[in-house]
């Protein structure tokens, strides 16, 4: 035999290098981000499609290509658990043993497939070339057998193999088939009351991109000068509020770049706007928001307050949000203070407010249309590690506010045990107060039950779904 070393078997084919695609790797890239460091993708999609733009030649990006990443990214941790059920049913071994970045790739790879109008070949074989990159060409081999699994049917056709029947279960039929935690279907389902309808509605609306909501603030920005812009269309219920239609970029109108206006949705300004529309017995010269980072709502309380000559304290514990609350508040046409203080032990007198709003930290699971991953995070006990925190801002807001005034419990949750628990839990203790009726309080906005309380939804109103109980001081 020779002692020469052997010659690797070749197809006879030439090596050809991955084709590189910018839009699928900066989605890659986000999903990454996302996994590893437990980003939020709001937060980390924005700067790295930003860089993209700036960029020179074929990698620099258009309009359409940062709607197609922004797309594949949201579309893909929107629908995560349906995509996981469909590829179990495609991998010989579960999918905790895949490594974390082959699964991401797989992910984007089936969103492609079952989530959007993209051609099925060009789906799975722009998903093999992004393997290619990003994993090598031993994993992409993997990731196309398995996507060509994933593309024998359609998300319909899936669907009625790996979601168990409705009669059996409804609740895991419906984490399946809208693609949400058994228990967050739970909570929803109870804090709805309803039927099968309305949660059904409900869990599609949270799958829904949303619209980009602005604010005018009084005595800055109006609303008109708002609907000025191109993309630009009047909000449902505040007076303040306009929509930014698809494509429409809320750093290119004038005011937000000024701080005149911003982004926030429009449940966040109802409350706002309940607060500062409730009766008051007595004077109206003083009002905190207790817990106002990152400073949406306080620039709106503040100004509002400034067309009555009143004064805002805004008040956050973590200085880094305070500095964003008092970057939102620059320029605010009245008095306002802003300080760094733990809400549960008040730098201030008790009784010293006219108007106090809390809207307490949460689960968050009444924003999940624009935060698609925490659905994926938050866990039943969770709701026990907010609870202390939650009913310890409201005896302060009690206590921060004169006999006559009045106090906003506000939280960005829907589940029962952070809304209606917390104040039932915290009034036993404080028997001279009254909950007002805050649905008069929000003009011309249907569908808020049978009050005292208001609950937000997005498939109702088309807002987050917020909380709102207002509680005055009778003693």
């Amino acid at each position: 035999m020779s002692d020469q070393p052997r010659r690797p078997r070749t197809s006879g084919k030439p090596y050809r290098r991955p084709k590189k695609d910018p839009v699928r790797i900066l989605a890659f890239e986000a999903l990454r981000a996302v996994d590893e460091r437990d980003a939020y993708a709001n937060l980390v999609l924005p700067p790295l499609l930003r860089k993209a733009r700036e960029k020179e030649g074929p990698e620099k990006f258009d309009a359409r290509d940062a709607a197609l990443a922004t797309e594949l990214v949201y579309g893909t941790l929107r629908r995560q658990g349906t995509y996981d059920a469909v590829l179990s049913a495609c991998v010989d071994r579960p999918l905790g043993e895949v490594d974390p970045p082959v699964l991401d790739v797989l992910s984007l790879g089936a969103h492609q497939l079952l989530g959007t109008r993209i051609p099925t070949h060009a789906a799975v074989s722009a998903t093999v070339e992004l393997a290619r990159v990003v994993l090598g060409d031993g994993r992409a081999k993997f990731v196309n057998a398995v996507l060509r699994k994933v593309a024998q049917h359609d998300l319909d056709g899936w669907l009625e193999r790996v979601a168990p029947p409705y009669d059996e279960d409804p609740e895991d039929h419906l984490a399946v088939v809208h693609s949400h935690p058994r228990w967050v279907v739970s909570a929803l389902w109870d804090s709805l009351g309803g039927g099968r309808a309305g949660i059904e509605d409900l869990l599609r609306a949270d799958n829904e991109r949303p619209e980009v909501t602005l604010v005018a603030r009084p005595g800055r920005a109006t609303a008109e000068e708002l609907l000025e812009e191109d993309a630009a269309v009047p909000g449902h219920w505040s007076p303040y509020a306009v929509r930014l239609t698809e494509g429409g970029e809320p750093g290119a109108v004038a005011a937000v770049r000024d701080g005149r206006a911003g982004v926030q949705d429009e449940g966040s300004q109802l409350v706002a706007l309940a607060l500062a529309a409730a009766p008051l017995d007595g004077p109206d010269r003083r009002w905190l928001d207790g817990c106002a980072g990152p400073g949406g709502k306080a620039a709106l309380l503040g100004a509002l307050a400034a067309q009555r000559g009143a004064l805002l304290v805004a008040s956050e514990k973590q200085t880094h949000r305070a500095g964003l609350v008092a970057k939102a508040l620059d320029g605010n046409p009245g008095p306002y203070q802003v300080i760094a203080a733990d809400g549960t032990r008040p730098a201030w007198r008790p009784g010293s407010f006219d108007r106090v709003l809390v809207d307490v930290p949460c689960t968050g699971l009444g924003a999940l249309r624009r935060r698609p991953e925490a659905r994926w995070r938050r866990r039943p006990e969770d709701l026990e590690g907010f609870a202390p925190l939650q009913r310890g801002l409201l005896r302060t807001a009690l206590e921060s506010v004169r006999v006559g005034g009045v106090v906003g419990y506000a939280t960005c949750s829907p589940h029962l045990a952070e809304t209606r628990a917390v104040v039932a839990d915290v009034l036993k203790q404080y028997p001279d107060t009254d909950l007002l009726d805050a649905r008069p309080l929000l003009p011309g906005v249907p569908d808020l039950g049978e009050g005292p309380d208001v609950q937000l939804w997005p498939h109702l109103h088309g807002t987050d779904a917020m909380y709102l109980a207002l509680i005055r001081r009778t003693g």
